[in-house]
């Protein structure tokens, strides 16, 4: 019998909450989309297949089409605030999240995509390759270009809030 995907469904919890946050904004229908996620992994759980990537890109294939299905608006969620800032410059945090969100609006459909599994969710670019059927170098190359246009659509002095934060350089550095 092949490894059960969801042994420790904690981190998975998260992961797949962060990458439908950032899709529908925090709050009670992103909630719902997560457990409806896991309410179908639970279901077609003899479905995974573990020779064709983590339950992880298993489970974000699931989230994107519990997203798509709820039907609602896609929205950019604003994060909260960084682990670094101590909420003295609340208004200068504020500010720059909004301009980062709409900058993110100013993404196409597929680069929006790209940079939530990548810093929402957290993937390696083979993960989010397995969950998008793409070589992994593609996706590096696409990411690339995505921050590129991030930092554009901020203009000068204002690119660096297109790198990420310290909570996503945690994600994973694989390949």
């Amino acid at each position: 019998m092949p490894r059960d995907p969801l042994a420790d469904p904690q981190p998975l919890i998260r992961r797949v909450y962060s990458f439908v946050a950032f899709h529908m904004g925090h709050g009670a229908e992103a909630e719902d989309v997560t457990s409806d996620v896991f309410e179908r992994a639970v279901r077609y759980r003899e479905s995974y297949d573990p020779a064709k990537g983590a339950p992880i890109t298993w489970l974000l294939g699931i989230a994107r089409r519990s997203i798509a299905a709820a039907g609602l608006p896609p929205q950019v969620a604003h994060s909260d605030l960084d682990e670094e800032s101590d909420g003295r410059n609340l208004e200068e945090d504020t500010l720059r999240r909004f301009e980062l969100s709409v900058a993110l609006g100013r993404l196409d459909e597929r680069e929006r995509e790209l940079v939530a599994m990548r810093y929402g969710a957290g993937l390696s670019s083979r993960e989010i390759g397995a969950v998008l059927e793409l070589d992994p170098n593609a996706v590096d190359v696409a990411i690339h270009r995505a921050r590129a246009r991030l930092k554009e659509a901020l203009g000068p002095g204002r690119a660096s809030a297109a790198a990420p934060t310290a909570r996503t350089r945690s994600a994973p550095a694989e390949r």
